[in-house]
């Protein structure tokens, strides 16, 4: 029996604008990332935004752009912007980065 064909990997920069920071938003991109089976990581950065490098099957990806546009309750998500390139696959997991 043929194996089926998986989705070619992709690689999304991720910058996420509002108020993202101080309202567990790396805790929710990395839990919801990781239930779609994703891999990379989220920052703070130091001029207010978050940064997420996430690797994986690009519908699982827009997924989680649309899930990052909401946010946990308190973050006010005021855009998204995307980068695509070719996927490293030197992720194995999804974790907060420091």
């Amino acid at each position: 029996m043929a194996k089926p064909i998986e989705p070619p990997a992709l690689r999304a920069k991720l910058l996420v604008k509002g108020k993202v920071q101080g309202v567990g938003y790396r805790a929710y991109a990395t839990r919801v990332a990781s239930e779609r089976g994703l891999g990379g990581g989220v920052r703070n950065l130091d001029d207010g935004r978050v940064e997420l490098e996430v690797e994986g099957p690009k519908d699982q990806i827009l997924i989680l752009i649309d899930d990052l546009k909401i946010g946990p309750p308190a973050s006010r998500v005021a855009a998204v912007e995307v980068e695509w390139s070719p996927a490293t696959e030197r992720f194995s997991d999804f974790r907060i980065w420091y």
